[in-house]
């Protein structure tokens, strides 16, 4: 058995990396492949989980965003991995906006079945697993259980949406629904604000990578009063990639624009 708290902590070791380059350094800023930044904290984050993880069970792979990803022929066999993002948010970490975050998720016969998301600036932690529900701890206060449901889709909503990625399709999608406000957010914080009721969905129509969204999504599913939210995302697929998803709303009570 796979102890949270023990993932809890390796994620907090992480973010007091990260803050220490945020607070100390200008950020060495590279370019990616795919034309993406990385920074050293982003590195040095993910040598720090790895390791950590590694210890914990050996046995269970890892994939994290800044590793060496296997070829899906060899990763279809896997019942259970670890989906790391080391710093989710690199853009909000160079703009210094506070917004970034260390994502560690379990993926367990293809959905998640643990995960953590910790906000170093903040030093605000949330944590989940199947059958145990979602949490979220404050510094040194007592850990409160996240609860959240689905909205009346008639009723006015409050939407949280991408600080860093625009996309005119959202304007289309929203245009179907009565918007009572909307809050711009970086990182996996915006499955954060559903999962704890301060937002009522989340509409991302643009392209992620398994590992931006694995640990919000578990704390998001975790966050119902009985059973789990049903989500429309899937893990371990032959290129990690996903197409748009919609955080608060049932799967089939809605449609994307064309």
């Amino acid at each position: 058995m796979i102890q949270l708290t023990k993932v809890a902590h390796i994620a907090l070791g992480a973010g007091n990396i990260i803050r220490k380059h945020y607070t100390n350094n200008k950020p060495l800023v590279a370019q990616k492949s795919d034309g993406s930044p990385v920074t050293d904290a982003d590195l040095a984050a993910q040598e720090h989980i790895c390791e950590g993880l590694s210890k914990i069970e050996p046995s269970i792979p890892i994939i994290s965003e800044e590793g060496n990803i296997p070829d899906y022929s060899v990763r279809k066999f896997w019942q259970r991995f670890w989906l790391v993002d080391p710093l989710d948010g690199t853009k909000e970490f160079i703009n210094r906006t506070d917004e970034f975050t260390v994502n560690i998720a379990m993926i367990q016969d293809g959905v998640p079945h643990l995960g953590v998301i910790y906000v170093p600036v903040k030093n605000v932690i949330y944590f989940a697993q199947a059958g145990k529900g979602s949490w979220k701890q404050c510094q040194e206060a007592d850990p409160e259980r996240l609860y959240s449901r689905f909205p009346d889709p008639s009723k006015e909503l409050v939407v949280v949406e991408s600080r860093s990625h625009a996309n005119p399709r959202l304007e289309t999608f929203l245009a179907s629904y009565k918007v009572k406000s909307r809050i711009k957010a970086g990182s996996s914080l915006k499955f954060c604000l559903v999962a704890e009721g301060k937002a009522d969905i989340y509409p991302r129509l643009g392209p992620t990578m398994e590992w931006d969204v694995a640990a919000g999504d578990c704390i998001y599913r975790n966050s119902a009063r009985t059973g789990q939210h049903p989500v429309m995302l899937d893990y371990n697929k032959p290129s990690l990639r996903n197409t748009g998803f919609v955080i608060g709303l049932a799967p089939g009570t809605f449609s994307f624009p064309t």
